[in-house]
């Protein structure tokens, strides 16, 4: 067992004033820990069948390309505006610190197709809540939303209740 929260480095008022970032790049260095996590994010989701799974840009992309391997499933990746070449759906939502969108190829999931939801951190939930409405309305049914880091605090969860929620921190 690692004690992963060794890894995770708090940067303070990053992006902006007040906030404390969760830096995951420690972690991401360490292969033993990014081991570890990922076999306990494969835990989370024993059993279920996955067809996709999604991440968040960007440290999104980290564990959800390795979940997806794993799981044989293919990698969706979830982007800001402009940043995907085909044709997209777009999401605005609310984040901790201002407003931002979340785009998604529109081709990208299939009716029916079982999701997993993945991201580094749930803080406010406006950014996971924008990537599951991108997801449902492409037609994907989601299994599950699973992060590293939880910011029970701020109370994402809420706006998440919907759904299967997996975290293998709180702060």
């Amino acid at each position: 067992m690692v004690a992963i929260e060794q890894y995770i480095r708090d940067i303070p008022d990053f992006p902006k004033q007040g906030v404390v970032f969760k830096d995951i790049t420690p972690l991401l260095a360490s292969a033993e820990a990014t081991a570890f996590c990922l076999s306990e994010l494969l835990k989370f989701i024993e059993g279920q069948r996955i067809d996709k799974v999604v991440g968040i840009e960007s440290r999104g992309f980290f564990f959800a390309t390795l979940l997806a391997n794993e799981l044989q499933a293919g990698f969706v990746p979830i982007r800001k505006p402009g940043k995907l070449p085909y044709n997209t759906l777009k999401q605005p939502y609310t984040l901790e610190y201002g407003m931002d969108a979340l785009e998604i190829h529109e081709d990208a999931i299939q009716k029916g197709d079982k999701v997993l939801m993945h991201d580094d951190v749930l803080a406010t939930g406006g950014t996971a809540r924008a990537a599951c409405k991108l997801i449902e309305k492409l037609g994907g049914e989601i299994v599950q939303c699973n992060f590293l880091i939880e910011l029970s605090f701020l109370k994402g969860a809420e706006k998440l209740n919907k759904y299967e929620l997996r975290a293998m921190l709180t702060y």
